[in-house]
């Protein structure tokens, strides 16, 4: 059983990346979200932080 590759040709639909949902640029461009995500980025690092002093 032989399986065919196929060469993506530039400018073909299958070529671009897919679109983000709505659902996802509100994510990106959200700042409540942005901030809560500051957070806990920020959290994290502190409990690393305080477990490398100890």
């Amino acid at each position: 059983m032989s399986v065919k590759i196929t060469n993506r040709e530039p400018y073909q639909q299958a070529y671009y990346p897919p679109a983000p949902t709505g659902f996802t640029r509100y994510m990106r461009t959200s700042l409540v979200w942005q901030f809560v995500r500051f957070i806990v980025i920020n959290f994290k690092i502190l409990k690393l932080m305080m477990k490398s002093h100890h």
